[in-house]
């Protein structure tokens, strides 16, 4: 990337074990029965800004009231219909894809921008926007949902660079060969 942050882009995912990061109708209530914002806290440490997909900050909106916050820095939204009423708490983008990182990424400073969101993650990856990719496998088959990658994204490679344990959750991670 052509930029003058230091951190890294990573691509944040937690994925049941048959494949999926969120539940028929969207559901990601199951997340919080495994793991919470303190069961790595060092990715959230290392985090200075996120960069979400606006389903992903509709679906988090919905869950805030019932599960604790995750401090990753400024907030940036990606979306073609910013909403009638801002929210305070997060920027609306609706440029690209590539300035929306460029933009997002020069926020978090020296830290990392994490990309959440299976749409935003795949325009990122398909245009190799990405430095890293961390997984969290939880203990659940979902059976149907949201898959970890949607149809049409192309093969890409990555290197493993190693893996955590804590409790029933495996965390993965890879560098996205270029």
């Amino acid at each position: 990337m052509s930029d003058t942050s230091t951190g890294k882009v990573v691509v944040n995912r937690v994925m049941s074990l048959d494949g999926f990061i969120a539940g028929p109708g969207h559901t990601m209530d199951w997340i919080f029965e495994h793991m919470t914002s303190a069961t790595f806290p060092e990715v959230m440490a290392a985090t200075g800004a996120m960069l979400i997909g606006r389903g992903t900050y509709e679906v988090g909106k919905r869950m805030s009231a019932e599960n604790t916050g995750y401090d990753g820095g400024a907030q940036f939204v990606l979306t073609h219909r910013p909403p009638d009423e801002p929210d305070p708490e997060v920027t609306f983008l609706t440029c690209d894809i590539e300035e929306a990182v460029a933009r997002a990424h020069r926020a978090a400073g020296d830290k990392n921008l994490e990309i959440l969101g299976a749409d935003v993650a795949a325009q990122c990856l398909q245009r190799g926007l990405v430095d890293e990719i961390l997984v969290y496998v939880l203990p659940v088959l979902l059976g149907d949902g949201v898959r970890f990658a949607p149809p049409g994204l192309h093969r890409i490679d990555l290197e493993p660079l190693g893996n955590v344990q804590a409790g029933g959750v495996t965390m993965l991670r890879f560098r996205v060969r270029t």
